[in-house]
């Protein structure tokens, strides 16, 4: 339990919304305040298949401007406005080949690599604040992401290549396969048998096929079990269960690090559309993309041979927008 000083966020009126045009140059110059007690702060939240997130506005800042701690209360459902994560609009490094800077604290004030559900929702606050373009250049932790804005609503992002050498998803599980990956290699972890598939998005996923999602797992303790085997993922790790429905469509289970359970994760996603192909569960799909559906809705994954890259298509939605004020709790 927090101690009784802890702060925490508390709601104003939704009367204050974010900027609709671009900010001119001369306000968007380098500031790196970090928020303090009393301030309020302006946010959006917009969710991606249920995977939702609170968006901050910080395209003047290099940094964002609310420390891990804050971020975590923010996210506290009973609290704070609730949410998987927190999100900041960054603005680009001066002299680098990009539009913005997407960075991400989780649930629990961790900062994971990159998010792609997060950065689908990154893609339509730029576009939601003004910044509109068919596609954008992001920098995250994880490399250069390119969202592309489409003419139905939906975002298709270029996620780059999978990494599949063990060492550097990072795994200390034995590599057995090509490329010095790890696929469905055995391991034991909460008193049961697996077999794991281990691949990088530029964050790392142990993949888990299994005939039956409702019964060949206990989700609650096997999920995050996996995710806290520091010794088989030393980052500790995201974990996708993974049962297969038809040659062209999948059904996974995903407990995420550093979230727990969530409805929805992009580059769980696409991490366990490469390990189907990979091991043989799937052929690999065309431009139509092989179905992925969640618990909270489908995603559409293309895993290109040309190029190597892996293609995410999916929905991003505003929920709502407002003001928190960070103070102290009672």
């Amino acid at each position: 339990m927090r101690a009784a000083t802890a702060a925490f966020l508390s709601f104003l009126p939704t009367a204050v919304s974010f900027a609709t045009t671009k900010r001119p140059s001369s306000v968007r110059a380098s500031s790196n305040l970090m928020a303090k007690l009393g301030d309020s702060i302006e946010f959006a939240k917009y969710e991606g298949l249920g995977n939702d997130f609170i968006l901050i506005d910080d395209r003047d800042k290099s940094d964002p401007s609310l420390t891990p701690e804050q971020s975590e209360r923010l996210c506290n459902r009973n609290f704070g406005i609730g949410g998987d994560g927190v999100i900041f609009a960054l603005k680009a490094p001066e002299g680098e080949d990009y539009d913005f800077t997407m960075r991400i604290y989780n649930s629990d004030g961790s900062e994971p690599e990159m998010c792609g559900n997060g950065i689908r929702c990154f893609a339509q606050f730029l576009k939601d604040l003004g910044e509109d373009s068919e596609s954008y250049r992001i920098k995250t932790l994880a490399g250069p992401i390119i969202p592309v804005m489409n003419a139905d609503g939906t975002i298709t992002v270029d996620m780059g290549e999978p990494i599949l050498d063990g060492p550097s998803v990072p795994t200390t599980l034995t590599p057995n396969s090509e490329h010095n990956s790890v696929l469905e290699q055995t391991h034991t972890c909460n008193g049961k048998e697996w077999k794991i598939s281990a691949v990088s998005m530029g964050n790392p996923h142990a993949i888990i096929f299994v005939d039956d999602l409702e019964k060949d797992i206990d989700f609650e303790k096997d999920g995050p079990a996996l995710e806290r085997d520091t010794g088989a993922f030393p980052a500790k790790t995201n974990v996708e269960f993974v049962q297969v429905m038809s040659p062209t469509h999948l059904k996974m289970k995903v407990w995420e690090r550093g979230a727990g359970p969530t409805l929805a994760c992009g580059t769980g996603t696409c991490a366990l559309v490469v390990a189907a192909i990979r091991a043989g569960k799937i052929p690999r799909a065309g431009k139509e993309g092989v179905r992925v559906t969640l618990p909270g809705g489908d995603l559409f994954i293309e895993w290109r041979e040309e190029n190597n890259k892996v293609y995410m298509s999916g929905p991003a939605t505003l929920s709502f927008k407002g003001q928190a004020i960070l103070k102290d709790r009672p």
